[in-house]
């Protein structure tokens, strides 16, 4: 998918504008959830998802859809992973520099 595509998708599902999150080369996220529904697009890099057993890995131009409060683990592969995350509902639970890129998590 390009950004563009992905922007337009997010506008009509009244999903606000993303921002970009950045993970480190070979990083993990242990089982955790998010209180919020999440619409990504990998921008570079790899990022693998595991729900309920079952992984999914995802590339450049890949997007990704994540439930409110669905439980997963995140791996990032040998380049890192760089997406653009656009979150709907829930208690916001990251701190947002003044760049916009997430800087917890």
């Amino acid at each position: 998918m390009k950004p563009e595509a992905f922007l337009e998708k997010l506008a009509k599902e009244g999903f606000p504008a993303p921002v970009l999150v950045e993970r480190e080369v070979g990083g993990f996220l242990d089982l955790h959830a998010h209180p919020y529904e999440v619409h990504a697009l990998v921008i570079e890099g790899q990022i693998d998802i595991t729900i309920g057993g079952i992984k999914c890995s995802y590339l450049a131009g890949d997007a990704f859809h994540l439930l409110p409060n669905q439980i997963h683990s995140e791996n990032y592969g040998a380049k890192g992973v760089k997406y653009l995350a656009s979150r709907k509902g829930g208690a916001l639970q990251e701190a947002i520099n003044l760049d916009g890129q997430i800087v917890q998590d």
